[in-house]
């Protein structure tokens, strides 16, 4: 069985290839990917394997990026934290999950999956993953979201908030009125939380509300680079990956 692994943090990607192994005797890791870009590059140039497991959170954006790049027809098993309402959606499409941390009973029922899915068609993955997108759009996105204020808990409407960024391992959100508010979650959790009609994540660092957009300026290799108010001292180049789905974005608001 060939696999390849999708999967951004390295502890989580050594901790799923020991499972995998200790579970099946015929597995050949063939490829671990980090990102979004790298898995279009890869599937773009190299042939696909037998199973992939895939973690939907990345550090460049959410895999379903993938998809929108690279036809794929390989099953797929995803690694996921989202939440009750998203998990069901994997189900009523009929793709396997794992919710983090891997637990081996899960994995290797999920294998056994892939082993029925093996014998019968398997192909359709990329149109099953976009019927998954259509219903991830349609669901309720958070109104407010939590902050930490010292030892308390607060929250900050969505609606206010102008812009969330990346620094180190801490996630910080602004408001509005320019106010800086650390938060509880990642700058990916973040991401899942928020319309995305409304939300984009334009580079690694940074995700931008489209009120908060002042002007957008022709930069570096084809990039872009935002005026944000409030302003911010965070980089504000769109990556080049994501330039010309910012551009869709921005016409579709």
């Amino acid at each position: 069985m060939r696999i390849i692994i999708i999967e951004d943090e390295a502890p989580a990607a050594n901790r799923l290839i020991k499972l995998i192994q200790s579970l099946r005797d015929d597995v050949e890791i063939v490829k671990r990917l980090d990102s979004v870009e790298a898995a279009v590059h890869y599937f773009k140039t190299s042939p696909q394997a037998d199973l992939i497991f895939m973690d939907i959170q990345l550090a460049d954006g959410l895999s379903f990026q993938i998809f929108e790049s690279v036809q794929i027809q390989t099953p797929i098993i995803f690694t996921t934290a989202f939440d009750q309402y998203t998990l069901k959606a994997f189900k009523v499409n009929s793709i396997d999950y794992l919710l983090k941390p891997i637990d081996e009973k899960e994995l290797e029922k999920a294998l056994d999956k892939y082993q029925q899915l093996h014998q019968s068609n398997s192909v359709g993955i990329s149109d099953k993953v976009l019927q998954l997108v259509e219903q991830l759009n349609q669901i309720k996105y958070k109104e407010r979201i939590l902050i930490k204020r010292g030892q308390q808990m607060g929250f900050i409407k969505t609606e206010q908030l102008a812009y969330g960024y990346a620094d180190g391992k801490l996630c910080f959100a602004v408001d509005l009125s320019g106010n800086k508010h650390l938060l509880e979650c990642n700058l990916s959790q973040l991401e899942e939380q928020l319309q995305p009609k409304q939300f984009f994540r334009i580079n690694r660092n940074l995700l931008v509300n489209i009120d908060s957009i002042q002007k957008v300026h022709t930069w570096l290799g084809g990039r872009l680079k935002l005026e944000l108010l409030p302003s911010t001292a965070v980089e504000t180049v769109v990556s080049r990956e994501r330039v010309n789905e910012f551009k869709d974005w921005l016409g579709d608001n």
